[in-house]
């Protein structure tokens, strides 16, 4: 039995409908990703990135509240944020192409 990711603390629908278009379905392969993946998948399919939805991610996957996060921590997954979107996100691709690439009519990138 899997349960929603919108049952992971801080994560509601909008978020578990952005993780059904990455093909993550549940929180336990959500929590079986982790963070980085995880958000590496949603920019590959569409989802623009955002370092606050990236650190809410983390929070969650930590159970911690999302505005938990502040000083040196918040610095580091700034870090961490800035290479997953340097890798995985492309300023070139409409919504129309990410669409066309989630169904696998244009090779991914890698």
């Amino acid at each position: 039995m899997s349960t929603p990711v919108s049952s992971i603390r801080n994560l509601g629908p909008a978020y578990e409908q952005a993780c059904k278009r990455a093909g993550i379905d549940s929180a336990e392969r959500l929590r079986e990703l982790g963070a980085d993946e995880t958000y590496a998948q949603l920019l590959k399919t569409g989802t623009q990135p955002h370092f606050i939805g990236y650190y809410v991610l983390v929070m969650a996957l930590q159970g911690r509240p999302w505005n938990d996060c502040r000083g040196t921590e918040k610095a580091q997954l700034r870090i961490r944020f800035d290479a997953i979107k340097a890798t995985y996100h492309d300023k070139g691709r409409s919504e129309f192409e990410a669409a066309l690439d989630r169904i696998g009519v244009i090779d991914k990138k890698r």
